[in-house]
């Protein structure tokens, strides 16, 4: 086997013990390992994720996959192909307000160091945060209309990398079905896939 692949079997098998955050509700939701040069960040699992054992598998999930099929590849390619990481990896609770709860800073920080292990064994090309929670772990806060749409360039474990934001796809959220959001949404999907990293990806196999 590739040592790299092997590293990211260890690395998420070490991630599926992990018990620091005592609010979060398991199991630990991590992805299908692969070597991938683009690595997706969502904000944390939902309910429905440890039913399914994968993240994003939920009616968020049939959103986002729709958009990425508008780009050419379908849900269980993008699976086999693409890293999907999260902020946090355990399912927060609700919010007894409504919605799921938001984690908090020190959630973050703590589930940082497993997103910040991947970053370094996979060396993506292309990040694409998926959410403002997600993007605010690459991008400086603000709005989402003043990221979304756009190609950034960060530096993350000192390599360059290409960073393009998604909204997130819930069902709540209506930022991604009226304007200037349906737009910059449209202008996002078509950078995503023109990026070398992307037709790199839809040429494998």
């Amino acid at each position: 086997m590739n040592s790299r692949l092997q590293a990211v079997l260890e690395h998420q098998a070490r991630l599926r013990t992990c018990r620091l955050c005592p609010k979060m509700t398991g199991p630990v939701i991590t992805c299908t390992p692969s070597l991938s040069r683009i690595l997706m960040v969502g904000q944390a699992p939902g309910e429905r994720e440890g039913q399914f054992g994968r993240p994003f598998a939920w009616t968020a999930g049939k959103t986002l996959f729709g958009w990425y099929g508008q780009i050419g590849v379908d849900e269980a390619t993008f699976r086999e192909r693409v890293y999907i990481a999260a902020v946090c990896r355990c399912f927060p609770g609700k919010n007894p307000k409504g919605g799921d709860r938001v984690p908090d800073r020190d959630e973050i920080t703590r589930c940082s160091k497993w997103l910040n292990a991947e970053i370094k064994l996979l060396q993506p090309q292309l990040l694409i945060p998926v959410g403002k929670l997600a993007i605010e772990q690459f991008l400086p806060a603000g709005l989402l209309k003043d990221v979304i749409g756009k190609q950034h360039v960060i530096e993350l474990e000192g390599r360059s990398l290409d960073v393009i934001p998604l909204p997130h796809p819930s069902g709540v959220s209506t930022w991604h079905r009226v304007e200037p959001g349906k737009t910059l949404l449209q202008d996002a999907l078509s950078l995503i896939g023109r990026h070398s990293a992307w037709r790199e990806m839809l040429g494998a196999g």
